[in-house]
């Protein structure tokens, strides 16, 4: 199903705007989406058709327009105010410390669900850790959690997550103050405002909103919660992991900076929740970008790019699991076998991240709330937004994707059918009960390329053969719903 925002395979020109025509574009006017001329042979156009990105609907478009930036400012003014969020910092005071501000969440997530209608379950999800790396003392760990059942189906879900917790130049500092503005009270910010708009929504899957504690000292708290989940049987889907997205005007800087944010997507090789011979066979065939992180990246980018007029705002997608030898709370996700992302504005600048407070040589050091830019966090939070709401009311990812080693192959008898000795690709899913499910489509790009370019509508059955090459480009298969929403692609695997 094609629903077009654009003409001819071409992104809208009518209201673009312009950064849209900068250097380091991705949705360039009159620039076919995934376009990559360096990578662009094969070509495939009489085998499909050019992908184009879906339109937001307009309910979609009216949770947009609902962000509000007063209120993302009020969540980060009011968890800077207190001092310090050290994850060993006091529990038993109102006014400083984790615990003062584990309370003011929990009763802001409780006044979000009292407007609900029911809607929205809110818990603490806590255990106590003792003693380990980067943790001096016993402590209590606790995540705040809104939960918005999903409708249709129920057991899928999608996890938005910020951390609360902030730290110091030296990382066992508990006392000292750690304003911890950007990170990650403009994430945690990111994930009230979105909990706010949907309270009163019935999404078709769960969707949960995490506040996350103990990321600075190990990613604690998310690895509880995406172990919790695991252990639930739950079907998470996607983690939209939001940690530094507060600023796009750091140095060095260019105009388009403030209008993209970076999404980073790991491989299957790291971490590492993947069998050995899964490993080996990804390898084999060339399938290192196509783990269902990247694949998750890929959607998000899409969808992003179907919303830009409205989200005014671009996703870099990068192939790494976070920033050069860093992480975050996705990993805790990537690590239990669930795709997860993670986003962090353009450029970081480190005098305003994890330092202590100070003015020295007349630099202003510390991670204080004049460098968060309120706009900026404003665009983010609509691309979250647009794109998990997105993903929870599609259908779900196909199931046992798998392509074959039968159709499309060199002969091994003199009376080999001609039926196989070709180049054809033939692709087979499980199609599952699904109601949300009107057909499936194949997604193919060339292999140097970051983003899908082309599908094939296969119907609503369980397998497609294509005039395809599958030494040259990668394939996806994914579900399309009634209404054109579409689940993240799948990558085949050889059977």
């Amino acid at each position: 199903m094609k629903i077009s925002l654009a003409v001819s395979g071409l992104l809208a020109t009518a209201t673009a705007t312009s950064w849209q025509n900068l250097p380091g574009s991705n949705v360039m006017p009159g620039q076919p989406f995934g376009y990559a001329p360096e990578a662009s042979w094969p070509p495939t156009d009489n085998n499909g058709s050019q992908l184009i990105p879906q339109a937001p609907d307009r309910q979609t478009r009216n949770l947009i327009a609902q962000v509000d930036q007063k209120r993302l400012r009020r969540t980060v003014e009011k968890l800077v105010s207190f001092g310090t969020r050290h994850t060993l910092s006091q529990q038993n005071s109102t006014t400083r410390g984790i615990g003062a501000a584990r309370d003011w969440l929990l009763r802001e997530m409780q006044g979000i669900a009292a407007t609900s209608d029911g809607n929205v379950d809110v818990f603490f999800n806590s255990y106590i850790q003792p003693v380990a790396s980067r943790i001096l003392f016993p402590v209590n760990i606790t995540n705040v959690v809104a939960r918005i059942n999903g409708t249709t189906d129920p057991n899928r879900v999608y996890v938005v997550t910020g951390h609360y917790d902030s730290r110091r130049l030296d990382i066992n500092d508990y006392t000292g103050d750690a304003p911890g503005a950007d990170d990650d009270a403009s994430g945690v910010a990111l994930v009230l405002e979105m909990a706010r708009i949907c309270a009163k929504l019935r999404p078709a899957a769960t969707m949960i909103f995490a506040a996350v504690a103990g990321e600075e000292q190990g990613l604690y708290g998310s690895n509880n919660l995406a172990g919790t989940l695991k252990n639930q049987s739950y079907n998470v889907e996607g983690n939209w992991n939001n940690d530094i997205v507060g600023q796009g005007s750091f140095l060095p800087t260019t105009p388009i900076n403030p209008h993209t944010i970076r999404l980073f997507g790991a491989s299957l090789f790291y971490p590492n929740a993947s069998s050995a011979n899964l490993l080996q066979t990804t390898a084999l065939i060339g399938g290192e970008n196509d783990s269902p992180a990247r694949n998750l990246g890929r959607f998000i980018a899409e969808v992003a790019a179907g919303a830009v007029q409205y989200l005014d705002m671009q996703v870099a997608l990068i192939y790494r699991p976070d920033r050069f030898l860093r992480g975050g709370d996705h990993q805790s996700f990537l690590s239990k076998g669930f795709p997860a992302v993670r986003f962090t504005e353009a450029v970081e600048d480190y005098k305003h991240q994890h330092q202590d407070p100070r003015v020295q040589d007349g630099v202003v050091y510390g991670d204080n709330i004049e460098f968060v830019n309120f706009e900026y966090l404003q665009r983010v939070t609509r691309t979250n937004l647009a794109t998990m709401w997105s993903a929870a009311n599609a259908p779900a990812m196909p199931k046992n994707v798998t392509i074959s080693q039968s159709v499309g192959v060199p002969a091994t008898f003199r009376n080999t059918s001609l039926a196989i000795v070709n180049n054809l690709s033939k692709f087979n899913w499980n199609t599952g009960n699904d109601t949300l499910v009107a057909s499936y489509e194949l997604v193919w790009r060339v292999s140097g390329a970051l983003q899908w370019s082309h599908y094939l509508n296969a119907g609503n059955v369980g397998t497609v053969t294509a005039d395809l090459p599958k030494d040259d480009l990668q394939f996806g298969i994914r579900a399309v719903g009634k209404d054109g929403k579409k689940s993240p692609a799948v990558f085949p695997l050889p059977l």
